[in-house]
């Protein structure tokens, strides 16, 4: 799996959750967030293609993903993700 197609299946997985996926440009990696009562994860419009990916990942990774159809690879990324013990920021 190339990495637009891992972000395309981890972005439509995040959205599956009712999460937005929002891209923006400043000085941040991104992650999970919540303001109020909304949640959404946020990428750095900037970086690389690879690192919006993994942070996606990893941001995925914290969440319960039972009731979500994932493509093996995809879920092998995530537990990948989960591995390197980040936390959520939620």
């Amino acid at each position: 799996m190339d990495l637009k197609e891992a972000y395309q299946e981890l972005e439509t997985c995040a959205r599956q959750l009712g999460l937005d996926v929002r891209r923006e440009k400043g000085d941040f990696e991104g992650g999970l967030c919540r303001v109020g009562s909304e949640r959404f994860i946020i990428l750095n419009d900037r970086k690389p293609l690879a690192t919006q990916v993994r942070v996606l990942a990893e941001a995925l990774a914290t969440l319960d993903l039972d009731t979500v159809y994932l493509k093996p690879a995809v879920r092998e990324l995530l537990e990948r993700a989960k591995e390197t013990g980040v936390e959520s920021n939620v």
